[in-house]
């Protein structure tokens, strides 16, 4: 079943690269006491996260924390390795948390992981948005059809 606005986020832990390395993080530690954005993408370095998903939060980071947010995240069901590359890669290192759902552990307790086998990707994350405040979801929004609408940085300034 699909997490619902009014919900707590289940526990789930991430990894996320560091300068150190790969460091474990937890829900706990992203969203206890804080107001935070979290997207997700289907793939890191894919065309449709890369090219319009990712920079909308890029190009709008300034604008979504002075509205009151903490902390803006993208989670994908890639390894760190491909996270912390993709950080680099993007600009996005030290301004967004990379958080990488390796076995989708994270997508599938609130019910947001998507079968792309067909098309060789395997388990997947759906491509969404939320806002969570102290750990319980205000905002949800799920792309029911491929592209970024519902999803997109300018979507979820409408909704801080």
């Amino acid at each position: 079943m699909t997490i619902a606005v009014g919900e707590k986020l289940p526990d789930a832990t991430f990894k996320t690269m560091t300068a150190d390395g790969a460091k474990a993080i937890t829900t706990a530690e992203i969203f206890s006491g804080k107001k935070v954005v979290l997207f997700a993408v289907p793939g890191a370095f894919t065309p449709t996260c890369s090219n319009n998903h990712l920079p909308g939060y890029l190009d709008n980071y300034d604008a979504i924390l002075a509205r009151g947010v903490d902390t803006i995240a993208v989670v994908a069901v890639n390894d760190v390795h491909v996270m912390g590359a993709w950080a680099r890669f993007s600009g996005g290192e030290g301004k967004l948390l990379y958080l990488a759902d390796g076995n989708g552990d994270f997508v599938k307790s609130i019910g947001l992981d998507a079968d792309l086998s067909s098309g060789g990707m395997g388990l997947r994350s759906k491509r969404f948005s939320m806002i969570v405040d102290d750990g319980k979801v205000t905002a949800l929004n799920v792309e029911t059809k491929p592209g970024v609408d519902e999803s997109g940085a300018a979507h979820i300034l409408g909704q801080l």
